[in-house]
C-alpha cells in the first residue's frame, strides 16, 4: 500500500511538472509573438496575445503589458499594469521607471516625482531619477533643491552635458555666477555649438 502511495505521488508530481513546463513554453511563445507584433506596430494584437495567458501574479507579464499599453497610448491601462508590477517587485527600478511613462503622459506630475524619489531611496546614485528630480525642482523654481540633484550627477559624471547644462542654469538663477560659468564652459566642451549654453555664458558677461 505504501509503495502504491509513492507511485501515485510520483505520477502526480510528474503531471504537475509537465503542466508547469507547458505553461512556461506557452508564455515564452506568447512573448515571442508579442515582440514580432510590436515590431510591426500591431500593439493591440501584441496585447491580446499576452492577455490570453495573463496571470495577475506574473511580474514579467504585467511589466510587458504596461509597456505595450503605453505604446498603444492606453495610458490608464498602462499605469495599472505597471503599478501591479511595482507591487509584485517593490525594489524593481525598471518597473518604477516604466510607471513614470504613463504617469507623465497623464500629467500626474506629483506621482512622477514620487516614483523618482522612491527610486532614489533604493539607488541614491541613479542617473535618470536624479536628473528628473532636479528638472522638476528647477521647473518649480526651487533652485537650491534642484542644485543638489544636478551636483550629484556632475560628481558621478563630470563631463555629462545634460547635468552640467542644467546645473549651469540653476547656478545662474541662484546668483552663483562663477560656478555657473565653470559648468557652462564644461558643457560647451562637450557640445561646442550649444545655443542654450552660449546664451547662459552670454548672460554672465
Amino acid at each position: 500500500m505504501e509503495t502504491l502511495k509513492h507511485k501515485f505521488t510520483a505520477i502526480a508530481l510528474a503531471c504537475i511538472s509537465l503542466t508547469a513546463q507547458a505553461q512556461t513554453d506557452a508564455l515564452q511563445k506568447a512573448f515571442s509573438e508579442s515582440y514580432t507584433q510590436e515590431y510591426n506596430k500591431k500593439y493591440s494584437d501584441a496585447i491580446t496575445t499576452l492577455t490570453k495567458l495573463y496571470q495577475e501574479n506574473s511580474y514579467e507579464t504585467n511589466l510587458r503589458l504596461g509597456w505595450l499599453q503605453y505604446s498603444n497610448k492606453n495610458y490608464t491601462a498602462s499605469r495599472n499594469y505597471y503599478e501591479k508590477a511595482t507591487n509584485l517587485k517593490p525594489y524593481s527600478i525598471e518597473a518604477k521607471l516604466g510607471l513614470v511613462k504613463p504617469l507623465a503622459a497623464l500629467e500626474a506630475w506629483d506621482k512622477v516625482l514620487q516614483q523618482y524619489e522612491a527610486i532614489l531611496k533604493i539607488d541614491e546614485q541613479n542617473y535618470t531619477a536624479n536628473y528628473w528630480v532636479g528638472v522638476t525642482w528647477y521647473n518649480r523654481k526651487k533652485y537650491e533643491q534642484a542644485a543638489r540633484y544636478f551636483e550629484r550627477i556632475v560628481n558621478l559624471y563630470p563631463f555629462d552635458y545634460d547635468a552640467n547644462h542644467m546645473l549651469g542654469w540653476t547656478y545662474y538663477f541662484l546668483g552663483r555666477t562663477n560656478d555657473a560659468r565653470l559648468v557652462f564652459q564644461k558643457a560647451l566642451l562637450n557640445r561646442p555649438d550649444d545655443a542654450s549654453v552660449k546664451e547662459g555664458l552670454g548672460l554672465l558677461k
